[in-house]
C-alpha cells in the first residue's frame, strides 16, 4: 500500500463533490471549520454544478477530482457529501495517475465507491471520515477531532479507536488490513471492473443508514455468496442509524446482523460511529494493518500509520 503525506497546518485541501449536490450554507460552514483547523480549503466553481441529483455530470465531477489529485499544490481531498454518483466517475479516472501521487481522500457514504477503489484497486490508503455537509459544517459536534488528527495528521499508528456504545456481538481477536465502507456501495460494486476486492484475512468495516433490516440481510447475504465474508477475519459495524424496522414493527438491526452472521468464525463488533452516525463521526484509516479486540473492552486498534512524514 502507498501512503500519502500527513496533512499539516497550512495545507491546501480540495473540496470535491463526486456524488450529490449539497446545501451552500453547509459548504461554507465546512470550509470555515477547515480554516479554523489551519487548512486552506480550495475548490473549483464546478463544485456548484447541478445535473439532476448529482453535482454536475460525471465528466465534470471526474475532471475536478483528477485536477485536484494531480495538482502538486493540493495536499488532500475531502468530499462535500455523499448521496449518489461517485460510481459514475470511476471509469473516467486513471489508476496509474492516481497511484503516482498519493493524497489523503476523506469521505464516506456513497463515496465508498471511491474509497474501495482507491484501497483495493489502486493500493492506496484512504480515510472513512467526515465530509463537509453535516459533519465539518457542524464543527466538533459533527466529527471527532481526535481520530481525525491521529489518522490523517500524524505519521504513526492511530492506536485504539473505540466508543462507549461499541459492543461485542461475537468475541475473539483478529488482525488484518482494515477495509470497507457503506454496505450498499460495497454490494453494488460486485460484478463491475471496480469491484471491492479485499485480501484474505482483512477486517471488514460496514457502515449504512436508513436501510430496513431485510435489505441489510440481503446485502450481507450477497457478500457472503460472493465469497467476501469468507475472506474477512473480523467484522466491525458502524452505528447503522435508522436501520431498525420502522415503528418498532420488527426486529432491531442489531438482532438481524447477529442472526445473519451467527456462523461467522471471527469477532464481530457493532456500533462504531464512523460515517453515518447520530453523533460525531470518527475517522478510520483504510488500507492499514489493524487488530480487533473484544476484551477487556472492544476496540479497533490501528497498528500501522496511514500517512508518512514526507
Amino acid at each position: 500500500m502507498r501512503r500519502p503525506r500527513a496533512l499539516r497546518s497550512g495545507d491546501r485541501i480540495a473540496l470535491v463533490a463526486p456524488a450529490s449536490a449539497f446545501a451552500r450554507d453547509d459548504f461554507d460552514a465546512g470550509a470555515a471549520e477547515l480554516r479554523r483547523l489551519g487548512f486552506e480549503p480550495v475548490y473549483e466553481e464546478s463544485v456548484f454544478a447541478r445535473h439532476f441529483y448529482t453535482a454536475g455530470d460525471a465528466s465534470t465531477r471526474a475532471g475536478a477530482f483528477r485536477r485536484a489529485w494531480t495538482d502538486p499544490s493540493i495536499a488532500g481531498l475531502i468530499a462535500v457529501r455523499g448521496g449518489y454518483g461517485s460510481m459514475q466517475i470511476l471509469p473516467l479516472l486513471d489508476r496509474t495517475e492516481i497511484r503516482a501521487a498519493p493524497k489523503p481522500f476523506i469521505a464516506y457514504s456513497d463515496n465508498t465507491s471511491l474509497l474501495a477503489w482507491l484501497t483495493t484497486g489502486c493500493g492506496l490508503t484512504a480515510f472513512h471520515g467526515p465530509m463537509i455537509e453535516g459533519r465539518l459544517a457542524r464543527g466538533e459536534a459533527g466529527y471527532d477531532l481526535d481520530t481525525f488528527t491521529r489518522a490523517v495528521m500524524r505519521a504513526e499508528p492511530a492506536g485504539a479507536i473505540t466508543h462507549p456504545a461499541l459492543e461485542v456481538l461475537a468475541p475473539g481477536e483478529a488482525a488484518g488490513m482494515l477495509l470497507g465502507g457503506t454496505l450498499t456501495q460495497l454490494a453494488a460494486s460486485l460484478g463491475t471492473p471496480f469491484a471491492f476486492d479485499p485480501p484474505r484475512g482483512h477486517i471488514l468495516f460496514i457502515d449504512e443508514v436508513g436501510e430496513r433490516p431485510y435489505r441489510i440481510d440481503r446485502m450481507l447475504t450477497q457478500l457472503r455468496q460472493a465469497g467476501l465474508l469468507a475472506r474477512a477475519s473480523a467484522i466491525v459495524f458502524g452505528e447503522l442509524p435508522r436501520c431498525d424496522e420502522p415503528g418498532n414493527a420488527g426486529p432491531e438491526i442489531r438482532t438481524i446482523v447477529a442472526d445473519v452472521l451467527a456462523d461467522f468464525p471471527g469477532p464481530i463488533l457493532f456500533g462504531l460511529p464512523s460515517g453515518h452516525t447520530n453523533g460525531a463521526c470518527l475517522t478510520l484509516p483504510l488500507g492499514v494493518r489493524a487488530r480487533v479486540v473484544t476484551a477487556p473492552s472492544p476496540a479497533v486498534v490501528i497498528e500501522e500509520a496511514a500517512v508518512t512524514h514526507a
